[in-house]
């Protein structure tokens, strides 16, 4: 699944500070070899190079969640 800036998702990184944390995509590039890396905005930062295999569309509840 590919994602477009401004959707939800839910990063899955253990080796990431924001593992399991919800965020917006605010920026996508794509390689010279087809490849798509995301970088992810979150309220405390964000995360570049993100790769799609890392990144989940977040439920709605999620996103209930974060305005909370």
């Amino acid at each position: 699944m590919s994602f477009e800036e401004d959707d939800r998702v839910v990063l899955h990184d253990e080796h990431s500070e924001f593992d399991g944390e919800t965020g917006t995509v605010s920026q996508t590039m794509e390689s010279m070899f087809g490849d798509v890396t995301y970088t992810i905005s979150f309220e405390d930062g964000q995360e570049a190079g993100v790769p799609e295999d890392d990144l989940e569309a977040a439920d709605e509840a999620d996103a209930e969640d974060d305005e909370e």
